[in-house]
């Protein structure tokens, strides 16, 4: 097995949850645990693990910060979280995908050849908080508090490789998260071995 080099990871638990009624999106539950305790084992190898969002309950060794301003979308919560990273290499993850794996986090790490990579769905979508990044390359490109608010414009300079999983058989997609009350009830539907 190859030898990465330690990294740290940001996971995004902001946002108003409004198509949920407002509820804190990343507590809601899927599969018996909550999303963002899914989200924080998938990165449980990390040397360093950030959470960006409103107070919450997260494990002794996550540190916990807010964006400036709170609510400011995901640029400013980016560059929030990358004030705390010590290390030269990031995975960025939303808190709201219950069905990311170590295993997808180590395979982009291994990929990680030029600035980013991040996983592109089924519809040839980016995923733009499902990736793993240099460090300064990402603090570049969100480090100006008036720059680009949209991510995809942000991050747009920079020289990003794709990567596109294929689910095992039984195994549900790693992008699948959870906006609307449909998308949450499917989750909840197809998560391995509970309700939710």
């Amino acid at each position: 097995m190859e030898d990465f080099p330690p990294y740290a990871a940001v996971v995004l638990a902001g946002g108003r949850a409004q198509r949920l009624g407002g509820q804190a999106k990343p507590q809601l539950r899927v599969g018996g645990r909550t999303m963002l305790a899914a989200v924080l084992i998938a990165v449980g190898d990390a040397a360093q693990r950030i959470v960006v969002g409103p107070r919450q309950e997260v494990p002794g060794d996550v540190v916990l910060t807010r964006e400036d301003p709170p609510g400011g979308g995901p640029v400013a919560a980016l560059r929030a979280g990358l004030v705390a990273v010590d290390a030269d290499v990031v995975a960025v993850l939303a808190a709201d995908l219950p069905f990311v794996t170590r295993g997808l986090v180590g395979e982009l790490r291994r990929r990680l050849h030029r600035d980013g990579v991040l996983v592109v769905d089924d519809a040839g979508r980016d995923q733009l908080l499902l990736g793993v990044w240099r460090t300064a390359a990402l603090r570049r490109a969100v480090g100006d508090p008036d720059g680009p608010r949209a991510l995809h414009r942000a991050v747009a300079g920079l020289a990003v490789d794709r990567h596109h999983p294929a689910p095992a058989p039984g195994e549900v997609a790693p992008w699948l998260d959870c906006d609307t009350p449909e998308e949450l009830a499917r989750a909840r539907e197809v998560a391995p071995g509970a309700t939710g």
